[in-house]
């Protein structure tokens, strides 16, 4: 989680702020201040401001300056409405209350010990049976893994926005899509939400395309953090390495595990557990409840856990959990409620209600999509292999049928390597500039094959 920065500390850049009739720079709040501040330590509690809604930036860049939010907090009337039982409501209405009139509480153990797999659950039998209901993707294969290969770009949008969405990242799901598909930033955002969403990516890719040999193990999780950490630490070696250090959470009174063999202990007994529970629902949900509830990692942890969630699901060929339209305001009360409360239920309802938009989306998207070609799920590494190093040489149309050939005979089996080339000659007479991404080719590789290829700019590149 973020660093815990002194409560006093924040006030009094807030009480500079409020003291003006508008907006004001960095450079006016830093001249105003009691204490004098670096304005690197500035930028970085103006930005825990902005992310906790206690101040609005204005502005990007050079003029960016700061103003007290407008005075509601509730949601507003436009965000979308949540189901929830009724202890839900009464723990949501308590978490409103401000962390000051809450008791602080520290990691309790026995959440974890007392859960016993495949014994003990979350969520209840008729729960389990409803979600799978409404999760009709079944692609007719049963290698694991099919189904989000096969709806890999969509969700490779939806989830890596949404995830960093919960984080109070500010990009859009346009600005997603176009830095997923054509490698562009946005306007005006900073590297660190930039470097978050990239992260996402590189870690739902590792899940998807190495489905064989993820799962609730070491190897998977550190390796996930590491991904999802890559560039955002202070401390770099902090990547996949589980904690040393105490870490606090910025608006709640929860004190996390701070000895490190105690989370160690933990963290192997939450993996141990995680992997012994047969039911992939169930096994999502604990991971989203028991991960984040340790705090095994220095930042991160909430990420790691959302995307550990679809790891069962993944294997399963289930439907992916991109918690699309999940409102960060009670995901984040939900969240305090485990950390200070030890209850699930406000965020098992949340998964409920995430698990079945998200099924009914993907099963959207797979209708369209029809059954996948056999063929080319057994070849789909060989398949995007061959046409990216057809873009890379530049190989043009003349010379194109004698390099598939030569390629396939090397490493298709005999029977299936007519349908190999035809299916690699039919994706490259389909390439365009809005579909080549899924091949990991950058623009620039591309826009000097297509020249090559066809001799002219070709559609979509004025």
């Amino acid at each position: 989680m973020p660093k815990l920065i002194p409560e006093k500390d924040l006030r009094a850049i807030e009480t500079v702020v409020r003291s003006q009739p508008g907006a004001i720079s960095a450079r006016e709040i830093a001249s105003r201040l009691p204490s004098a501040l670096s304005h690197r330590t500035l930028q970085f509690r103006l930005k825990r401001l902005v992310e906790n809604g206690r101040l609005v930036r204005l502005g990007t860049r050079s003029r960016a300056a700061y103003s007290l939010p407008p005075i509601a907090s509730e949601p507003a009337p436009s965000e979308i409405t949540i189901p929830l039982s009724k202890r839900s409501i009464r723990l949501e209405a308590a978490l409103k209350h401000p962390p000051q009139t809450r008791t602080p509480v520290g990691y309790h153990r026995d959440l974890l010990d007392s859960y016993r797999p495949n014994s003990s659950a979350y969520l209840e039998l008729g729960t389990r049976i409803e979600l799978g209901k409404a999760d009709r993707p079944r692609t007719g294969q049963h290698l694991a893994g099919t189904y989000a290969k096969r709806i890999l770009q969509r969700l490779l949008i939806d989830l890596s926005w949404n995830s960093s969405r919960l984080e109070g990242n500010t990009y859009s799901l346009l600005d997603t899509q176009r830095l997923i598909e054509l490698g562009a930033s946005a306007e005006g955002k900073g590297a660190f939400e930039t470097q978050m969403i990239l992260n996402h990516i590189e870690a739902l890719r590792f899940l998807v395309e190495g489905v064989d040999e993820i799962g609730f193990n070491r190897y998977t999780i550190c390796n996930l953090h590491a991904t999802l950490a890559n560039n955002l630490l202070p401390d770099e070696q902090a990547a996949g390495r589980l904690r040393r250090i105490p870490v606090g959470i910025e608006g709640s009174v929860f004190h996390p595990l701070e000895v490190p063999q105690i989370i160690e202990e933990c963290f192997d007994e939450i993996l141990g557990k995680a992997e012994a529970i047969r039911d992939p629902l169930e096994q999502s949900f604990f991971a989203m409840v028991h991960l984040p509830y340790l705090q095994p990692f220095d930042d991160v942890n909430k990420c790691v856990a959302r995307l550990s969630a679809n790891i069962p699901l993944i294997k399963a060929n289930l439907s992916p959990l991109s918690f699309v339209d999940v409102p960060r305001s009670l995901y984040t009360r939900a969240m305090l409620a485990v950390y200070e409360l030890k209850d699930t239920s406000l965020l098992r309802d949340v998964f409920h209600w995430a698990y079945t938009r998200s099924a009914a989306r993907y099963a959207a998207i797979r209708q369209s999509l029809g059954e996948p070609d056999p063929m080319r799920l057994r070849y789909r590494d060989d398949l995007r292999e061959l046409i990216s190093e057809i873009i890379r040489m530049r190989v043009d149309r003349k010379s194109a049928s004698g390099h598939i050939e030569r390629w396939s005979e090397a490493r298709i089996d005999a029977g299936m390597r007519e349908r190999f080339c035809q299916a690699v000659e039919s994706d490259l007479l389909a390439l365009n500039r809005e579909n080549f991404a899924r091949f990991r080719v950058r623009l620039s590789e591309f826009e000097a094959w297509w020249q090559v290829w066809s001799g002219e700019a070709g559609p979509g590149f004025d």
